[in-house]
């Protein structure tokens, strides 16, 4: 699982021209899953770990505007979007390939167990965009501050 984290002032996501989710300040925080992920994921320890990593790293400015309160601490927001596209491998060519991407239908789980594990933790409103759609986010950055997260470098798989 590979999670990119972007603070946000405000953050949205619209498919086919309908508004699917916005939040205020917060966290956006697009969201892909590998060949190597399996369905086994959620619950495990490196699940609760990424989750968790999401709801509380220090990323948010204290009152000497240093880096030193989460997303639970500051109440903000969070939007979710799933994005295979982090998974692309750009070696060879000019034209990526989304080999390394969990297949689809396993995405799709994985990705609403996420949403629904992070609903149930965040302290403030999650949104989420429509998986498989093609999407417009728009957002405001920031800092900028911006995070990547890769589960094959927090620990072992399932």
């Amino acid at each position: 699982m590979r999670l990119v984290i972007q603070r946000v002032r405000q953050a949205r996501v619209e498919a086919t021209g309908r508004l699917l989710a916005e939040t205020g300040p917060g966290l956006l925080v697009l969201a892909g899953f590998g060949a190597m992920d399996a369905a086994e994921m959620p619950g495990t320890g490196l699940w609760r770990t990424m989750c968790d990593k999401v709801l509380d790293l220090r990323i948010f400015p204290d009152a000497e505007d240093r880096l030193n309160l989460s997303l639970a601490e500051v109440g903000g927001d969070l939007l979710l979007v799933s994005q295979f596209t982090l998974y692309a491998d750009c070696r060879k060519g000019r034209r990526p390939s989304f080999s390394g991407a969990a297949a689809p239908d396993l995405a799709r789980d994985l990705y609403t167990a996420l949403v629904r594990d992070l609903s149930a933790k965040a302290p403030a409103k999650v949104g989420s965009g429509e998986f498989g759609a093609m999407m417009d986010v728009t957002f405001t950055n920031w800092g900028p501050v911006t995070i990547l997260l890769d589960s094959a470098e927090l620990g072992a798989r399932p």
